[in-house]
């Protein structure tokens, strides 16, 4: 297995309620799920491969909940990227170089039914995790606006976080609204749904946790 690590931050809007059931081992508010995102990586190798400054992207569906499987993906790699950055990155979200489960990469893999031939394009990144607002703008792909969410009668902001102490992507995320459209292949519509501002510390074993577990 080719050793990997990536630091960096991610925005992902999904199609539930603020929360998102899956968060909760819940079922999804829809009873269906649909999804996209992306991932800025600060810093991160794959081998000896750099992939410091490089972004992914994703637009997903699946026809019931995730775990029953029969999911889509539209895997989304930075132009920006090499031919051999490009490899990795591909690697790295196919799960295909991470132990069985140890990150969200290797579990949403294990669920597919069809994925998409990757789709390599300008990736415009800008996110600000604790703000919980953000701009993703995936050229002929996807758009994504996220924001906090906010007071119904007062209009003022509203923060929550998630813990997730033996999560498989984050450690803490920051809970906020957003608004998104892809194109192509995968084609979803979200508006003021949930969404998911993180700072995320990843390898082949998971998550890198910088927090003592409570």
């Amino acid at each position: 297995m080719t050793p990997w690590d990536i630091q960096g931050t991610e925005l992902i809007n999904c199609n539930c309620s603020y929360g998102c059931p899956c968060q909760f081992n819940a079922l999804p508010t829809k009873g269906f799920c649909e999804a996209m995102g992306a991932i800025s990586i600060e810093k991160g190798h794959f081998g000896e491969v750099p992939l410091d400054g490089l972004k992914i992207g994703v637009v997903f569906s699946w026809p019931g909940p995730i775990h029953e499987g029969k999911g889509k993906c539209q895997p989304i790699v930075d132009t920006k990227a090499s031919p051999q950055q490009r490899e990795a990155l591909l690697k790295i979200m196919s799960g295909e170089e991470t132990e069985p489960f140890a990150t969200m990469f290797s579990v949403f893999a294990s669920t597919m039914e069809t994925v998409y031939e990757p789709i390599f394009t300008r990736i415009d990144y800008d996110v600000n995790v604790e703000g919980r607002r953000g701009v993703v703008h995936v050229q002929d792909v996807f758009d994504l606006v996220g924001e906090p969410i906010r007071n119904p009668v007062t209009g003022q902001e509203h923060r929550a976080r998630i813990d997730l102490p033996n999560g498989f992507e984050y450690e803490i995320a920051e809970i906020g609204s957003a608004t998104s459209r892809s194109m192509g292949k995968l084609a979803v519509d979200l508006k003021n749904s949930y969404a998911q501002f993180a700072r995320l510390h990843l390898n082949n074993k998971g998550i890198v946790r910088h927090r003592a577990a409570v």
